[in-house]
């Protein structure tokens, strides 16, 4: 069971989102475990101050190191090879990430997954407490909630009994490197607009290479740079 530590000043966000759907009967079924903690609980003021103003000036506040690096000892250990899970800050200077990172993250016992918040994160902390910052696209957020949230999604759907069909993540979008082609369901018929014979045709060969036609075209209309470049080989993001 891969156990997930969130640390948050808003650990309230995420009662709904662990509770519901896939993720829900995932902890339910002890497939999953996933531990709030509120990063205001390692403060030592009166006023449990978690930021404060930056040096050398400039908008915003950084999250202030003490209570940071204290929670992240707390719960995982100090930094360096014993240290117990892999520490990961949500940031906007993280690596993307992608099917691949999923992956790889769903094959550790245990994450820590760093939630921070205003202009940054006090530089002193990363480098101490963190083993690796994570993004999960170009543009930038109030906080690392959402991004840990869906890290958390990403990561749950790939553990061994969370989804009721564990063919399912085989054939999904970024799993082979390309998107997922189109899909259809009953009616056969719906508004004049028909199912593909073949897929009606019960010839699962020929609707496997239909499939991964579609996909290929898919991709190449919506998302050319997963397709190899002139002189490699096999998608190029998959493999960063």
């Amino acid at each position: 069971m891969l156990r997930i530590d969130v640390l948050t000043i808003f650990p309230e966000l995420f009662e709904g989102f662990t509770s519901t759907s896939i993720l829900g009967a995932a902890l339910e079924r002890e497939r999953l475990q996933v531990v709030l903690h509120d990063l205001r609980s390692f403060t030592h003021d009166r006023h449990r101050t978690i930021d404060d103003l930056p040096y050398g000036g400039g908008p915003g506040m950084v999250m202030k190191p003490e209570p940071l690096v204290e929670a992240i000892e707390s719960v995982a250990g100090p930094k360096g090879p014993q240290r117990g899970g892999r520490v990961v800050l949500l940031s906007p200077q993280g690596t993307p990430f992608d099917q691949r990172q999923a992956e790889r993250l769903a094959g550790e016992s245990r994450l820590v997954l760093v939630c921070g918040r205003y202009e940054g994160v006090d530089q002193r902390a990363i480098e101490l407490a963190v083993d690796e910052e994570i993004s999960i696209g170009d543009y930038v957020l109030s906080g690392g909630e959402v991004p840990a949230m869906a890290v958390i999604e990403a990561v749950s759907r790939l553990l061994p009994g969370v989804l009721g069909n564990p063919d399912s993540t085989v054939t999904e979008s970024f799993q082979d490197g390309l998107l997922e082609g189109p899909q259809y369901t009953r009616p056969p018929v719906f508004r004049g607009q028909e199912v593909p014979e073949i897929l009606r045709s019960g010839d699962h060969a020929k609707i496997e290479g239909f499939r991964k036609e579609r996909a290929l075209e898919r991709t190449r209309q919506r998302r050319p740079d997963l397709l190899p470049r002139e002189g490699e080989e096999g998608p190029t993001r998959g493999d960063r």
